[in-house]
């Protein structure tokens, strides 16, 4: 060992203040910071944080346990003074000065015992050792810790690739560009399931967007055919100022008919709009609407020649009455109006312990599955001059469905094999006020 021996030892160094690391001269995280720059300084920070506690561990382990060799003390007692560190023993009497062949001995040096000249290099050794350790620590700390920040820069710009597509996918979306989706490709973790629910909430709005053009186009379309029609007649009145009363009597027919199929049309929107709404909740029961509906179309019934098969049983349920109602009597309308003379159609209420059942059949035309399958859309009719005939619209199963969906229930459609269809809707039956009371 060449480092000089002082007469005083060597302090220490003091482990709590080398741990402290400098005051960071950079700005202070405030508001605006991005989330890759975040976690870089968080990841680099833990880092700093563990490194630092590691290395002052290491310290106060060492410096507990480093004990430098005797031999290394007497090198370095032996150097500093120049004299032979084999002339340094403990316990020896020094040789007689002078004598050839003999190496003089030291107990003393200059008056300094030697004992503890040797504790005093010995100290002063460990010191050096330990001030070694710390340094190239650090410096082994600083290095890693320039190597930590920069892979945490680029390992954050890669897990945070995922949110830069949902983001740059959401700025350029619009009512045209619904279509488009992330298809994030990659392991099953947080960001992919981000990515697919994103990509399931642009496809929901994809197809209700779609919905709405459709439902504006065909509303559009329905209320322009009236309105023709209103048109048409006034400007024939108006072109000939010589119409008889008959021929007057017959457009006010005619602009009578135009009006009210307009209004069944509006009504049938604004049903459709209160049954997506928050609905009312009422206690009904669907036997007694089914039973009010059937009177209704009975004589409409009865000049097809319609047999009529009804079995109604309580059937409690909660909810808005005028809603429910127009529920039981678009179905019974439809059992009636889309059937064949000297055909039948059957009305049934029935309860389970936890829905009410209401199922309408009828016979008529055969329907393909493909057909009974888009009976619930919107203005979709399949025989468009009959149901012009009949004054439907293609909104009687839309407005079912509708208000089943709006009071917790389903709709199920079967065509059956010998023509007509059936239809069974389930609402959640409503809890009875008095205990004990059971559907009959």
């Amino acid at each position: 060992m060449n480092a000089p021996l002082s007469a005083s030892p060597v302090p220490a160094v003091d482990p709590s203040n080398a741990a402290t690391p400098p005051a960071s001269a950079g700005p202070s995280p405030r508001r605006g910071l991005t989330i890759r720059l975040k976690l870089t300084l968080w990841y680099g920070s833990l880092f700093l944080l563990a490194g630092i506690v590691l290395i002052a561990i290491n310290y106060f382990m060492v410096r507990d346990s480093l004990t430098p060799a005797p031999e290394k003390a007497r090198a370095a007692v032996a150097e500093r003074f120049n004299i032979p560190p084999e002339a340094l023993e403990f316990g020896r009497i020094p040789g007689l000065p002078g004598e050839p062949g003999r190496i003089e001995r030291y107990v003393t040096i200059n008056g300094i015992p030697l004992p503890r000249l040797l504790a005093e290099a010995q100290h002063e050794l460990k010191e050096e050792a330990l001030r070694q350790l710390w340094t190239w620590s650090l410096v082994a700390l600083a290095i890693m810790a320039v190597v930590t920040f920069a892979g945490a820069w680029l390992l954050a710009g890669r897990m945070l690739r995922p949110l830069h597509a949902i983001t740059s996918t959401a700025q350029r979306l619009s009512t045209s560009t619904l279509h488009e989706r992330i298809n994030l490709q990659g392991p099953r973790d947080e960001l992919k399931e981000l990515a697919d629910t994103f990509d399931q909430m642009l496809a929901r709005l994809d197809a209700a967007f779609t919905a709405q053009k459709e439902f504006v186009a065909n509303a559009s379309h329905e209320l322009r055919t009236p309105l023709t029609i209103i048109r048409t007649e006034i400007d024939v009145a108006l072109s000939d100022p010589d119409l008889s009363a008959a021929e007057l009597a017959e457009m006010g027919a005619a602009v009578t008919d135009a009006v009210e199929r307009s209004e069944r049309l509006i009504d049938s929107l604004l049903v459709l709009a209160s049954a997506e709404g928050p609905t009312l909740q009422v206690d009904t029961d669907l036997a007694d609407l089914a039973r009010k509906e059937v009177g209704l179309c009975a004589e409409e019934a009865d000049a097809l020649g319609l047999r009529l098969e009804l079995d109604l049983a309580q059937a409690p349920v909660r909810g808005d009455p005028a809603l429910l109602e127009r529920l039981v009597g678009n179905l019974v309308e439809n059992a009636v109006r889309h059937n064949q003379a000297g055909g039948w159609f059957s009305v049934e209420t029935t309860a389970t312990s936890q829905h009410a059942l209401l199922e309408v059949a009828n016979s008529g035309p055969i329907l393909t599955p493909e057909e009974a399958e888009r009976l619930f859309e919107r203005f979709y009719r399949p025989d468009r001059s009959r149901s012009r005939r009949t004054g439907g619209f293609g909104l009687g199963l839309s407005i079912v469905k509708a208000v089943a969906i709006a009071h917790g229930g389903a709709v199920e459609l079967a065509p059956l094999a010998e023509g007509g269809l059936r239809v069974l809707v389930r609402l959640p039956l409503a809890p009875h006020r008095e205990a004990g009371v059971t559907p009959d």
